[in-house]
């Protein structure tokens, strides 16, 4: 299912950001992601500057990394959605040649984004489209824990990230990495004992 710029099929129809257009796309989007059926084709989950727009928003909380873009949107769907690096980072760059972000190479020799004044401007003007992005990604992720074991998949997945940033630092046989494992498996007990 291929989608215009405004969320109708084909070009030029329904341009709104939201309303029945904006609708109509979240619909057939949680109907194409979650059929599960082999050979059929998925929606795509952003419009056209879609992706940029939610990138910009997660920019101004806070400064990131690629990668905690990549992860935090993942977190938005519930664990149903990860951009890959080669849509990030290329995107990434055009913002920054836009300047609408700025980037700089932290302590440890990567790059951390931050908004520009060109970007909250731009943010701003774009608030109720952002809104929208929001909403629709909130819905798939709703959609995805209603799944058969999304929840789990879900909080496998942050156990899996939460530990990889706590030992990332740590040197080997520290005490936190024994906490780590003890809280592991005081879990793994409590999951085997349920009825």
């Amino acid at each position: 299912m291929k989608f215009g710029p405004g969320g109708g099929r084909g070009r030029g129809r329904g341009r709104g950001h939201g309303g029945p257009a904006g609708e109509k796309f979240a619909r057939a989007f949680a109907q194409a992601a979650f059929e599960g059926a082999r050979g059929k084709r998925r929606a795509r989950m952003f419009r056209r500057g879609e992706l940029k727009l939610l990138t910009l928003h997660l920019i101004a909380e806070e400064p990131r990394h690629g990668y905690d873009l990549i992860r935090q949107i993942e977190e938005l769907t519930g664990g149903q959605y990860a951009p890959s690096p080669g849509i990030v980072y290329p995107t990434l760059t055009l913002m920054a040649e836009m300047d609408l972000i700025d980037e700089k190479v932290d302590g440890d020799g990567k790059k951390i984004y931050s908004i520009t004044d060109a970007g909250a401007a731009r943010l701003a003007e774009e608030e109720a489209h952002v809104a929208e992005i929001l909403s629709r990604l909130e819905g798939v992720s709703k959609m995805g824990e209603a799944s058969n074991g999304a929840s789990v998949r879900r909080a496998m997945h942050n156990l899996k990230s939460a530990v990889g940033i706590r030992l990332g630092d740590e040197e080997k046989g520290s005490d936190k990495i024994l906490e780590v494992a003890a809280i592991i498996d005081e879990a793994a007990g409590r999951i085997e004992r349920l009825k």
